[in-house]
């Protein structure tokens, strides 16, 4: 898939916002990025989840790891693109991300780690830690959209469809705050907190 066909993809239904955010990372911005809503649809999810394995079909793949909520979908659909098993990690009663649900990873296990979006790379990087911590060796990583268009270092090989540079700020230093306008909180990460 080529950007442009991307990033209409998301136009076109609805899922780049733009207004006063919070974002899960706590950072605010302009613009809110929901992949969910390309991804409600199984053909886009598909297509989308293929062209990100094809960067990846050469670092030899045992098993794709993702985030939850965020990762899940897309990380299913780059697992059935590589042809191998799909498992996510959560957070636990303490907040900390971990393997659940009876998941685990062979000593040596080569996991590609995948998400949505990436802001500041954080639930990516704890998935990174979860897979090294269960004895599995995170080879590479990947995302949908990268937010930074690029800037975020990296202790694997990444790579993002479509790099975007969309500014985020410390609540502190919003324009948008200071400017007087409310934060909407539309993550995942606020929508459990609240229900």
């Amino acid at each position: 898939m080529k950007r442009e066909d991307i990033l209409k993809l998301f136009e076109q239904v609805g899922a780049i916002r733009s207004g006063h955010f919070e974002l899960s990372s706590g950072r605010h911005s302009a613009t809110y990025i929901q992949c969910a809503l390309v991804l409600q649809y199984p053909q886009h999810a598909e297509e989308l989840g293929r062209a990100l394995a094809q960067p990846f079909k050469a670092h030899s793949i045992g098993c794709v790891a993702a985030p939850a909520l965020g990762g899940l979908i897309i990380g299913h659909e780059v697992a059935r693109a590589l042809g191998v098993r799909f498992l996510f990690v959560e957070r636990d009663k303490s907040g900390q991300m971990a393997l659940r649900r009876g998941f685990d990873l062979e000593r040596g296990e080569r996991a590609l780690v995948i998400e949505d979006v990436w802001t500041t790379g954080g639930s990516t990087r704890e998935t990174i830690g979860v897979v090294e911590q269960e004895g599995g060796i995170a080879v590479a990583a990947g995302a949908l959209i990268d937010r930074s268009a690029g800037r975020l270092e990296w202790t694997v090989p990444a790579e993002a469809l479509l790099a975007m540079d969309v500014p985020s700020y410390d609540p502190g230093e919003c324009p948008l705050c200071r400017a007087g306008a409310a934060a909407m909180r539309p993550g995942s990460r606020f929508q459990r907190a609240h229900s």
